[in-house]
């Protein structure tokens, strides 16, 4: 099987260690009547990963396409590497967005196009790499996913996880710098959640990407992340190491964390 290490990957250079990738400071965004997030800080360390784990409705995905400027606040501050997302032009924020990448819960595959064509995608758009090369390092990623037999199958005959998979490969061919996942094994069998799970890890301790995951699964969430942070009622309430986190006194956590059906979260 091919390993992350030995990919034919782009050379790309990544945000200093030291200093955050993302950073939100007390922003908020309502729809409507209905405010989603009030008042969220949270700072997303370079080359880690961190997982924001927390009920559903609880506007995790809002989260998510608030650090890649795909939703704007309505008041505070969206870092993304040190950019104020609110304060830069279209253009700008286009550049910021091509040195991420986003896996997102509804695939959002290109029906048209083959496996191997939605997973080159990305390179062949905005790289001068050759067709060739492309193709090989698809068929290295399809490999690392248990995918070999798709890669020139077509999107309408994959099963769901087929999908989230094509999409995972889609996100990281261009090695870049941050990946967010929107629920990245929701759906899957535990081998294959080994797998991305797996893929996530190498992502982030050896190529240097800074990763960051929306989940449920809290199996999967123990095992990659760096910190959890939970966000409940538009707010992050608990930020650790896993450890610390799943030793918290927080009722809320400890409700969420063994799946009890009363408590403060739905009292």
């Amino acid at each position: 099987m091919a390993t992350r290490r030995n990919l034919l990957l782009p050379d790309v250079a990544r945000w200093p260690r030291d200093e955050p990738v993302i950073v939100l400071e007390n922003v908020t965004k309502a729809f409507g009547p209905k405010q989603v997030l009030k008042g969220l800080s949270l700072s997303v360390e370079a080359g880690k990963t961190t997982v924001i784990a927390g009920q559903s409705g609880s506007g995790k995905s809002v989260l998510l396409r608030m650090m890649n400027a795909l939703t704007l606040p309505d008041s505070g501050t969206v870092r993304l590497f040190g950019c104020d997302l609110a304060k830069a032009g279209e253009r700008e924020r286009t550049e910021l967005r091509k040195r991420c990448t986003m896996v997102f819960q509804n695939y959002a595959l290109i029906d048209s196009l083959t496996v191997a064509e939605n997973i080159g995608f990305p390179l062949a758009e905005n790289t001068r790499m050759r067709r060739a090369e492309i193709r090989k390092l698809v068929a290295e990623l399809l490999a690392l996913l248990e995918l070999s037999h798709a890669i020139d199958a077509m999107p309408a005959s994959l099963s769901g996880g087929m999908k989230k998979r094509v999409s995972l490969a889609r996100a990281v061919i261009s090695n870049p710098e941050v990946v967010l996942f929107d629920e990245p094994t929701t759906g899957l069998d535990p081998v294959i959640k080994a797998v991305i799970d797996g893929l996530i890890l190498e992502l982030q301790e050896g190529l240097g990407s800074t990763a960051l995951v929306i989940t449920h699964d809290l199996d999967s969430a123990f095992r990659i992340a760096d910190r959890i942070a939970f966000l409940y009622r538009g707010r992050i309430v608990a930020n650790a190491p896993p450890q610390e986190f799943r030793d918290l006194p927080d009722p809320r956590v400890q409700q969420f964390i063994q799946g009890l059906a009363t408590g403060p979260l739905t009292d």
